[in-house]
């Protein structure tokens, strides 16, 4: 254990504990989140000549893929710091967020345009969110994060605290797998092709893992560098594991 640090088991022994970042990583994980909803969640990019195998053609891919990714870094290190519980109330905020996200979305694109303005095309077009698009997301998303936290905390219990890269990379395997088998049929089929829905899907599944692994250098360096400065390492050896409580 790092100097310093207190080893929690329970939750209550962290009852009156202040945290200095918590709050923090709250906030960047649901500016992560509404932005690569909001921006990067329906577009298609291409930077090289797609791979054909069978009937599957890969190249193409979600423009969210560059960020939406760091929302489940930080739900690792969420998880690793401050325990599932508080993890799982991220989770839940990130949750609210979308919805509100989903109904101002849906109030401005609505509202009459004022005579002479010519953007509500071009609008309705960018923020036009569909009930598929939303639903997609809030399902995916909400399903996604709790089982990466879920298997980010049981790992932890299972391997001593050894071993972190195990746990980021397995639970991003499980999560961003939830993820994505969700997310891209609900939005997209019938809207795509099945191929191309399929192709997505995996693309963006495997780009993903991979991103988290590669990022795994800095989640080391940001998971040691909190657990410093808050002074616990939360082991969820007790913890109620139940998605339905936003108890911390």
């Amino acid at each position: 254990m790092t100097d310093g640090v207190k080893k929690i088991e329970h939750a209550e022994a962290l009852s009156g504990h202040r945290f200095q970042y918590y709050d923090f990583a709250m906030a960047a994980f649901v500016a992560i989140l509404i932005c690569s909803n909001l921006i990067g969640a329906a577009k298609l990019v291409q930077f090289f000549e797609p791979v054909r195998v069978g009937p599957l053609e890969f190249g193409v891919f979600g423009a969210g893929i560059l960020f939406f990714p760091l929302s489940y870094v930080l739900g690792d290190v969420l998880t690793e710091v401050y325990g599932y519980a508080r993890a799982r109330r991220v989770v839940w905020a990130g949750f609210a967020a979308v919805l509100f996200m989903a109904f101002m979305s849906w109030v401005v694109v609505a509202m009459p345009p004022a005579p002479g303005w010519g953007g509500q095309d071009a609008y309705k077009e960018v923020f036009g969110l569909t009930p598929r698009i939303v639903l997609a997301s809030i399902v995916a998303f909400w399903a996604g994060e709790l089982s990466n936290a879920y298997v980010m905390a049981r790992m932890k219990v299972w391997s001593g605290g050894k071993h972190l890269y195990q746990r980021t990379i397995g639970s991003t395997v499980v999560g961003q797998g939830v993820d994505s088998l969700l997310f891209y049929p609900i939005a997209f089929l019938g809207i795509w092709s099945v191929s191309q829905v399929i192709t997505v899907l995996i693309t963006n599944y495997l780009l993903k893992v991979l991103w988290e692994a590669l990022l795994t250098p800095v989640t080391y360096r940001v998971v040691a560098t909190m657990k410093r400065a808050e002074g616990v390492d939360v082991y969820d050896a007790e913890t109620d594991f139940t998605p339905f409580s936003t108890r911390s």
